[in-house]
């Protein structure tokens, strides 16, 4: 048994990408991978390791997350973000989040300061304000990029997930529109065990562009795309109306726990036979420190180490 942590930029990433958008978020990748590698070797606690590394996704504009978050079909942001502690399954979570700055740290203080799990839209601000936490002008989320995005997303009548899709023109050709404006990929997460086997999951989103105001997604959703419990602990990334009717994070805990499948075994089973093709990923560590990070589409940001010295940043399948 040792330590490990696995964190993801978002599945969907399109088979190819330029190499500018690439290599950017790759060094993101690398450069919070190693944070969390130091935070965890340093003994901080599971639950600060994978709050420090979801706040470094959050603050990072190439994801789709607190700072790069999409924007509603009002040209607004409504972020969202749980996390959760797998020995106590205490967990907090967020939504409909507009000023603050890093939505994860406002999920571990609903979990640490309320009786409650969830708190959304109006009462999660107040508590924001109550709490002191850092919040910014809307300014602060919404990019050219995002607008632009949101543009070609009403141009185009549909709600996009986060990563580059073709926009049809009116004769109905197919165009593929500028890759760099049309590629802040993805939800963003993070798990966590330490050499003592306490897991923890995080996770944090924008959303879907063009998505309706008040739309929820899967990433609040205890049990659909963030799970810890004493067996392993899940992010996961995707179109979050299927990943809650699947209650993905929880499914894969589930066939552990009462089909007594591995780590692997368990998460490539949920991602690969349960989920149609193309529409999800997760990240996963166990209890004895095992890392899984399968997913259905083309390509996931995604990056991992362990206490043995196993280290991993990569996209697509060939990586």
């Amino acid at each position: 048994m040792g330590w490990a942590v696995a964190l993801h930029g978002g599945a969907g990433v399109p088979a190819s990408l330029p190499t500018e958008s690439r290599v950017h978020r790759e060094a993101a990748l690398h450069r919070i991978l190693q944070i969390g590698v130091s935070a965890i070797s340093a003994n901080r606690s599971p639950l600060d390791v994978v709050e420090l590394v979801v706040r470094e996704l959050e603050n990072c504009p190439h994801f789709n997350a607190g700072k790069g978050s999409v924007l509603t079909t009002n040209g607004t942001v409504e972020m969202e973000a749980s996390i959760m502690d797998g020995n106590t399954k205490r967990c907090g979570a967020v939504s409909g989040v507009t000023s603050v700055v890093n939505p994860v740290s406002l999920a571990r203080l609903v979990m640490e300061k309320t009786p409650h799990i969830y708190l959304a839209f109006d009462g999660a601000e107040a508590f924001a304000r109550q709490q002191g936490v850092e919040t910014a002008d809307i300014s602060h989320f919404i990019t050219p990029e995002n607008i632009e995005r949101l543009k070609q997303a009403k141009e185009a009548n549909r709600v996009q997930q986060d990563y580059v899709q073709p926009i049809k023109t009116e004769d109905q050709k197919q165009t593929t529109v500028d890759h760099e404006s049309n590629t802040k990929l993805g939800t963003v997460g993070c798990v966590a065990v330490d050499g003592q086997g306490n897991l923890t999951a995080a996770t944090s989103t924008g959303g879907l562009v063009n998505k309706m105001v008040g739309r929820i997604g899967d990433t609040p959703i205890i049990g659909a795309g963030t799970y810890a419990n004493k067996y392993c602990a899940v992010s996961a990334t995707g179109i979050g109306e299927v990943i809650m009717r699947e209650t993905v994070a929880r499914d894969v805990a589930a066939v552990m726990e009462y089909k007594g499948l591995g780590l692997k075994e368990a998460a490539a089973y949920i991602i690969h036979e349960v989920l149609p093709k193309g529409t999800a990923g997760l990240v996963a560590v166990s209890v004895a420190g095992e890392v899984a990070m399968p997913f259905n589409t083309p390509g996931m940001f995604r990056a991992c180490a362990t206490e043995d010295g196993f280290k991993e940043v990569a996209i697509w399948s060939s990586d």
